[in-house]
C-alpha cells in the first residue's frame, strides 16, 4: 500500500484564525501557484511560525492572490531538546544559504551572521540587511521543508568583537578548531543554552581565536580531517544531536 503523500506546508506570519478564512503573502501565494501547482480545493498545512499548524484548503487563487479555508488548529512540536545558537562566520555564494537550511532542519533556535577577519564577503549595513532578510527566506523555506512549526530567527549580521561582548553568561560556548585538544564526544552532556561558533572560509583568525577562548568558548575538534566552512556546522550539529539531542 502506497502511502499519501504530506500537504503542502506554507509559513502565514501573523495570526491565523482556526475555522476562518485568511489571504496567503504574496511571495508564498506565487510558490503555491505557479511552482507547486496548486489548485482550489487542494489541502496545505499552515504554520505561525509560534508553534502552531493548522489544516486548510485552498478557496481561491486569483491575481490577487491566495485564499485559504482554514480549519482547526494543531500543536505538533518537532523542536529539539537543545537550545543552540548557530554563530556562524559569514561564508561566500550558496555556502551560507546552505548552512542556514541545514542548520535549520537540525533544530537549531537561531542563526547569528557573523563579519570576521577572514570572511570573503563584506557588507555594508543596507547589504547586510539583506542578506539576513534573505537568510531568514531561507530558514522558513527549510521549516515549511521539514515540519518545524517554531521559525528559527536570522539575527542582524553582527561584527566579532562586538557579538563576544554581548553574549549572557550562563550558556556552554563551543568553538570549532581544527587540531583541537578536545573532540565534541568528550564534553559531558550540556545542561541549559548552547552557542556554537564556526568560523568562514578562511577559519577565525589567531586573534579571533584567542578573544573566543577568554571568552569563555571551549575549542572542540570534529576528528583528525579539516572540514569546509558549510560542513563544519552541519556536521557539528548533527553530532550534538546524535550525542544529547533527539537522534
Amino acid at each position: 500500500m502506497s502511502r499519501s503523500k504530506p500537504s503542502p506546508r506554507v509559513y502565514l506570519p501573523g495570526e491565523i484564525p482556526a475555522h476562518g478564512v485568511t489571504t496567503v503573502p504574496p511571495e508564498q501565494a506565487h510558490h503555491m501557484s505557479h511552482v507547486l501547482r496548486l489548485a482550489v480545493g487542494d489541502t496545505v498545512t499552515a504554520f505561525d511560525g509560534r508553534g502552531h499548524e493548522f489544516a486548510a484548503t485552498i478557496a481561491r487563487i486569483s491575481k490577487q492572490g491566495v485564499m485559504l479555508n482554514v480549519g482547526e488548529l494543531h500543536r505538533h512540536s518537532r523542536e529539539s531538546p537543545l537550545d543552540i545558537v548557530l554563530a556562524q562566520g559569514i561564508s561566500s555564494g550558496d555556502r551560507m544559504d546552505y548552512t542556514v537550511q541545514k542548520a535549520v532542519e537540525l533544530g537549531v533556535r537561531a542563526i547569528q551572521p557573523l563579519s570576521t577577519e577572514r570572511s570573503v564577503v563584506r557588507l555594508d549595513p543596507a547589504r547586510a540587511a539583506k542578506r539576513a532578510a534573505h537568510w531568514q527566506g531561507v530558514a522558513i523555506a527549510a521549516c515549511e521543508q521539514c515540519g518545524r512549526n517554531e521559525l528559527p530567527q536570522v539575527l542582524p549580521v553582527a561584527g566579532y568583537t562586538a557579538w563576544l561582548g554581548s553574549l549572557p553568561s550562563a550558556v556552554l560556548r563551543l568553538t570549532l578548531t581544527p587540531g583541537a585538544a578536545q573532540r565534541l564526544g568528550e564534553l559531558d552532556r550540556p545542561h541549559g543554552a548552547i552557542v556554537l561558533l564556526a568560523g568562514p572560509e578562511g577559519g577565525l583568525s589567531p586573534r579571533e581565536h584567542g578573544d573566543a577562548e577568554t571568552s569563555g568558548f571551549t575549542a572542540v575538534r570534529l576528528g583528525p580531517r579539516v572540514l569546509r566552512t558549510e560542513t563544519a556546522a552541519v556536521a557539528a550539529l548533527a553530532a550534538m544531536q546524535t550525542l544529547w539531542g533527539d537522534f
